[in-house]
């Protein structure tokens, strides 16, 4: 297949790219500044603009590029541009690959767009499947205004999946990094409560699951996350059993919440007990399906 990735140069599109060449793939890296190689192009999404000839003869696009979600205050700027970010490259590319259908309707194409797992509301013990209706959060708006860009490419015939994917488990992603030493320093512990669930994933699973979908039917939502989501309690002991460090100091939600906001709240002191229904009805078979696994292969802990 001929593939263009944006987002190459994160975590999960450098894993990506790799694995899709080594099947063979053509990729081709979306980038926004002037391109080094000759597997790079030039697309302006700030201004919703890409070269019309770029998607004409790509099958696939995997779409991951958008602003970062950091731990910080969110401010009002800050939120507007997370917006921006992942509505306008969404719009972009939908709107590229639908000029692409216009004038080549035979050839089948897939549009696999990143989403997020905060797409759902906040319920407790429940398990929530891709039927679930949004949330009200901001996260949670954001998210459907993100798969909503995507209608162009829809309308246009382009089978498009959503990935709304959970904590991504590898061992460069902030998560890790940071919980990694904050245990290491024997300082680990539950956050808040401990009983919201962190819906997570490995890095492999999230790597794998994609190119399952590029090959497979599925369209629509899809929960990138592991079919066994964990508290955030369960979680913290597990990473210290992985690192062998004690787990006694846990971290109050409150302080969480004065120090980092709505962030804290809905992505950390919140949670979502999602589960993968669609990506296993679709016969995919996780590598990681639990937690020490995922967590061993993302700190190289045999």
């Amino acid at each position: 297949m001929r593939i263009a990735v944006t987002g190459a140069s994160g975590m999960i599109g450098r894993a990506l790219v790799t694995r899709l060449e080594a099947d063979g793939h053509e990729v081709l890296r979306l980038v926004r500044r002037t391109p080094r190689t000759a597997d790079e192009h030039r697309w302006d999404p700030e201004h919703r603009r890409i070269d019309s000839a770029l998607l004409q003869d790509v099958d696939a696009v995997v779409h991951l590029a958008g602003e970062p979600i950091r731990p910080r205050p969110w401010t009002k700027a800050y939120k507007q541009r997370l917006l921006d970010s992942r509505i306008d490259g969404t719009v972009t590319i939908s709107d590229g690959l639908a000029a692409a259908v216009a004038q080549d309707p035979g050839r089948p194409r897939v549009l696999v767009s990143a989403s997020g797992i905060d797409y759902y509301a906040d319920h407790g013990d429940r398990p929530v499947n891709e039927s679930e209706p949004p949330g009200t959060s901001f996260l949670a708006q954001l998210c459907t205004r993100w798969e909503a860009a995507t209608a162009s490419a829809e309308a246009a015939g382009v089978r498009v999946v959503h990935l709304r994917t959970g904590l991504v488990l590898g061992r460069q992603a902030p998560l890790v990094r940071i919980l990694g030493l904050v245990f290491r320093l024997g300082l680990g512990g539950r956050i808040g409560s401990g009983q919201q669930y962190w819906p997570w994933i490995s890095l492999t699973d999230e790597v794998e699951g994609i190119v399952h979908l590029l090959d497979g039917d599925v369209s629509g939502p899809v929960n990138m996350t592991a079919p066994a989501p964990t508290t955030n309690a369960e979680f913290t002991r597990t990473l210290g059993r992985v690192l062998g460090r004690p787990t006694p100091l846990p971290v109050p939600g409150f302080a969480l919440s004065l120090a980092l906001g709505e962030f804290a709240r809905t992505s950390i002191l919140g949670g979502r007990r999602a589960v993968p229904e669609k990506l296993m009805e679709s016969g995919y078979s996780f590598v990681h399906p639990n937690l020490e696994s995922a967590l061993r292969a993302a700190l190289q802990r045999g």
